[in-house]
């Protein structure tokens, strides 16, 4: 038998019968679900230091268990010395398993260590279902060795859902544990 990650079992068994019944779908198949995480960083400091993308791309990679790629700009800007095709940045897009997995790591591990964590705003929705979150720092990982990075950096956190409205993207997130803010 295959390995399942258990927020993927979970959402099968529980979530989608939870959701059938608040939104009173027709089908199961309207049921909204999580199509992917994408985990970026911007290094505005990297055009003078190439360095410092391989370390966010290692950072990355060791957070989400996915290789990280480089991000290039796309035009030059001359007051941040900045030109087309220079690496900027690094992203990481995660389906499937290893996105369950992901998000399971983040809301069991890496949250509950945010110091001061009261839970994470309910503003971040687009208004198409997607949800942005912003993380101030990259020790909040339990991959990461605070010995071995070179500087504190933050990320962004992006969770792209196939949800019609924010109100059932929000349902979905929280149902599948994200620690939204009590109002």
């Amino acid at each position: 038998m295959a390995y399942v990650a258990r927020l993927k079992s979970e959402y099968k068994e529980r979530i989608v019968g939870a959701l059938v019944k608040e939104y009173s779908y027709n089908n199961v198949m309207q049921v909204p679900k999580l199509k992917k995480i994408v985990v970026s960083r911007g290094i505005g400091a990297a055009v003078a230091d190439k360095k410092l993308i391989e370390h966010a791309v290692e950072e990355l990679s060791n957070i989400t268990g996915q290789r990280a790629v480089a991000t290039v700009s796309k035009k030059d800007v001359a007051a941040f010395k900045l030109r087309k095709g220079m690496p900027i940045g690094a992203k990481v897009t995660l389906r499937g398993e290893r996105m369950y997995e992901f998000l399971d790591r983040l809301v069991t591990s890496a949250l509950p260590r945010v110091r001061d964590f009261q839970g994470i705003k309910a503003t971040g929705f687009d208004g198409r279902g997607n949800y942005s979150l912003g993380v101030t720092e990259q020790i909040i990982f339990p991959e990461i060795n605070i010995d071995k990075i070179n500087r504190i950096n933050g990320m962004d956190i992006t969770f792209v859902t196939s949800a019609e409205t924010d109100k059932e993207a929000k349902s979905l997130l929280t149902e599948l544990g994200l620690p939204f803010k009590k109002k």
